[in-house]
């Protein structure tokens, strides 16, 4: 099978790229870089440029379904279709109409919305998504302290009607929700949070809890990933049948690259100059989530490194 990943044609779809949650996923772009409702202190994307709650259409929705129809045209399904990118989906106010005609066009393939789930609160938001297959929301914090520390969100934004649209969603959506939960030991690792964080998962009753951790640099320094240890004690904590951890383990080595080539790419390029993840963007022409993606890969196999400078960190060929 073979992908059409010219990439002159798309501004707004990216990939299919291999997930090991999704398979191979075709992304969708809902919103500018980086337009979000949280600046999270991890986030491999950057840091929050744009923080807001306002919903608008910040890509108009015909220029989405314009490139979602060629890609139909001439390319095979891939196995889901992502809504994710470089900010929060929801934000684009014309969620509902691209869904909408993605299960028009293709109902035989799934979509998946990757939200942190903060504008669920909204109303129109949850009855938009109720077409999607999966939803995966995150929560990182119990607690308004956590959530302002680890999330910084606009001010308006208050934990509990964060988790209340959660819990709200849940009652009405027929499909799959997996909540993410983001580990930062001296976070959100304390035994008060996890036992609070424990309550919210039962009252929002997800398919799945998915615990994940620091892979890559965050937007602030000193921050360190959970080990495997602290992610399974919690596990263990928790005794719920339906956690699992997704952070990156000796698995992720088994993850095809798929483009053998784009890897190529990204290895020379470092290998002249370190590079930060803007750069390989801008110098590749590939989407953030790609290069992403083949990260995990050449770090996994240990043929790169990371090294924070003044302009922020730097992707560098490990000498062995």
């Amino acid at each position: 099978m073979t992908f059409n990943t010219t990439k002159t044609m798309y501004k707004y779809l990216f990939g299919p790229v291999p997930s090991r949650r999704l398979g191979m996923s075709l992304g969708v772009d809902l919103v500018p870089k980086k337009v979000c409702s949280l600046d999270c202190v991890y986030c491999e994307v950057g840091k929050t440029t744009k923080l807001t709650l306002e919903r608008k259409e910040y890509i108009k929705s015909n220029l989405v379904i314009k490139e979602l129809q060629y890609y139909f045209d001439s390319s095979p399904n891939p196995d889901y279709i992502t809504f994710s990118g470089y900010g929060e989906p929801t934000l684009n106010s014309n969620i509902g109409d691209i869904l909408d005609f993605i299960k028009h066009q293709k109902p035989e393939i799934p979509v998946a919305v990757l939200t942190n789930g903060t504008l669920f609160y909204d109303k129109n938001v949850r009855e938009e998504l109720m077409k999607a297959d999966v939803v995966l929301p995150s929560l990182d914090a119990a607690t308004e302290e956590v959530f302002q520390k680890i999330n910084r969100p606009p001010k308006e934004l208050k934990l509990e009607d964060y988790v209340q649209g959660l819990v709200d969603f849940r009652e009405g959506f027929k499909g799959k929700i997996w909540l993410e939960i983001f580990i930062l030991p001296t976070y959100n690792d304390s035994i008060n949070e996890l036992e609070a964080l424990k309550k919210l998962i039962l009252k929002i009753n997800p398919d799945s809890v998915q615990l994940n951790t620091l892979d890559r640099p965050g937007t602030v320094s000193n921050l360190r990933g959970a080990t495997r240890a602290e992610l399974e004690r919690i596990v263990n904590l928790w005794e719920l049948s339906n956690v699992e951890i997704i952070a990156a383990s000796p698995e992720r080595k088994n993850q095809p690259a798929y483009r053998n080539d784009r890897e190529t790419a990204i290895m020379e390029t470092i290998s002249r100059r370190p590079c930060t993840k803007d750069d390989l963007v801008k110098i590749l022409g590939l989407h953030l989530n790609e290069i992403n993606k083949y990260l995990d890969v050449l770090e996994a196999d240990n043929k790169i490194e990371t090294v924070r400078l003044e302009r922020g960190v730097f992707y560098q060929r490990k000498n062995k």
